[in-house]
């Protein structure tokens, strides 16, 4: 093996490139080279590279084309050989401006007379890219118009400063663009995947994040409001899209879409990534809270079970990986009534009404289990709608009866619970899981359960010591 390939073929590891494309670039850069000291500007120079022997071949192509009429040959023949082309004086450029005028009026009058005929303006013969047909036939008994004709052109000695530097930069370009379009390929084919990463900087709003073999982008819409992304930060990404921009592909990252805990939860979850569990729907409100639902029709597996973990440390997990994002694990079922009621925990739902014509659940809950059944703001209930795929109103259900439903366009979202009698409904719109729910690693189900127990004792010791 030669020095030559020796080193292209290192060339290759350093940069993960194939072996083949590098030695076109090493062709087309001695072509370059050929052209800028041997050849002409605009000429077709082929070169052939052994990359063994260290040898080159060097050949001009040239396209066959039909022969040109004897005048214009003559003319062509005339400007390319006479050296010396001195400025015409005054009389001799009028001449020729009237002469391509009359020329031009001819070309017009016969374009415009002629019906049927190919419209489209005839290519200029370059002598040093075209061939004329009885030329090509001295070298080729039966060329064809069209053909290409290679001929062989002499081998330099040796190449000058100026050609040697237009080598090298047609080189360095060709291996970037090989280096791009590789990256490219490799993580388009990780499209819709979850990486891990390192921040690099940021710059305004925009935060760069080291993937390895390239620069991914986060941008302002795809961060969480709550996460500071500082450098040296090692942070799990979704890929939302790659596509090519000017300087390269672009990797657009996210942190915010749905997506990103599904593909979490099948890292993270080995029952999940087997396919014993599986994550029937996500609903998220990234950086404040999210819902799971889960279902598995594996016998003695526990879908809840096996997503929580031992002491709740697999979903501490990927509450650690979203930045102490808070999850509910939520078990989906056929029935919809039972996983409308999953849904909506911690509360616990009295009854529910289906109406499948307007595809809306109105549910109804005792005084104490309304805020829970709301959440902060209305959060819960509007992650259970989107996680259920249904409509979601919620009627408080007191002594006194049942209050009024409001429909969901007039109650939006609600910041606090209505008292002193009044109407309390709460809606959410929509998307479609007995239920757990798991608040950095511990079952808030207990701790609803427990808290009017706890209010119980904590009056009876004011009794007590009065």
């Amino acid at each position: 093996m030669s020095e030559i390939s020796s080193a292209i073929k290192q060339l290759c590891e350093e940069k993960n490139l194939s072996y083949e494309p590098v030695i076109a670039a090493v062709e087309l850069a001695l072509a370059a080279a050929y052209r800028k000291d041997y050849g002409e500007r605009n000429q077709n120079i082929m070169v052939k590279f052994d990359p063994e022997t260290g040898l080159s071949q060097i050949f001009d192509m040239k396209t066959v084309v039909d022969n040109l009429p004897e005048e214009e040959e003559a003319e062509m023949l005339h400007n390319l050989y006479n050296p010396d082309k001195k400025e015409l004086s005054r009389e001799d450029r009028g001449e020729v401006n009237a002469r391509m005028a009359a020329a031009m009026a001819v070309a017009e009058a016969t374009k415009s007379g002629t019906e049927g005929n190919d419209t489209e303006e005839k290519k200029k013969f370059n002598p040093k890219t075209d061939l004329q047909l009885k030329e090509a036939m001295i070298l080729k008994h039966d060329a064809q118009v069209g053909e290409e004709i290679v001929t062989d052109l002499p081998i330099p000695e040796s190449y000058g400063r100026m050609a040697a530097q237009t080598a090298k930069q047609v080189i360095i370009q060709k291996i970037r663009e090989m280096e791009r379009d590789m990256i490219f390929s490799e993580f388009k084919g990780k499209e819709k995947e979850v990486v891990s990463g390192i921040v690099q900087r940021r710059e305004g709003r925009l935060v760069f994040v080291d993937l390895g073999k390239a620069i991914g982008l986060l941008p302002s819409e795809e961060q969480i409001y709550s996460e500071r992304y500082n450098p040296n930060d090692r942070i799990k990404v979704f890929i939302k899209e790659v596509r090519e921009g000017h300087k390269g592909p672009e990797i657009i990252l996210s942190r915010r879409s749905e997506e990103i805990l599904r593909k979490i939860f099948y890292l993270e979850i080995p029952e999940i990534a087997n396919g014993l569990v599986e994550i029937k729907a996500v609903a998220r409100e990234a950086g404040s809270r999210a819902k799971v639902a889960i279902w598995s029709d594996a016998e003695n597996v526990d879908p809840v079970g096996s997503c929580v973990g031992q002491r709740g440390s697999r979903v501490q997990t990927i509450i650690t990986e979203l930045g102490g994002e808070k999850i509910d694990i939520i078990e989906y079922s056929e029935n919809q009534e039972k996983f409308i009621a999953n849904a909506l925990a911690p509360a616990k739902v009295m009854d529910i009404e289906l109406d499948n014509v307007e595809h809306k659940a109105i549910v109804k809950v005792s005084s104490d289990k309304l805020s829970l059944a709301i959440g902060k703001a209305g959060q819960n209930v509007r992650l259970a709608a989107r996680l259920t795929g249904w409509k979601i109103d919620i009627i408080e259900a007191t002594p006194e009866g049942e209050k009024k439903v409001i429909g969901s366009d007039e109650a939006g979202e609600v910041e606090g619970v209505a008292t002193d009698g009044e109407e309390v409904v709460v809606s959410a719109d929509i998307e479609p899981a007995e239920n757990v729910i798991v608040e950095e690693g511990v079952a808030l189900e207990e701790a609803s359960e427990e808290a009017p127990e706890k209010e119980e004792k904590s009056k009876k010791a004011k009794k007590s010591k009065k």
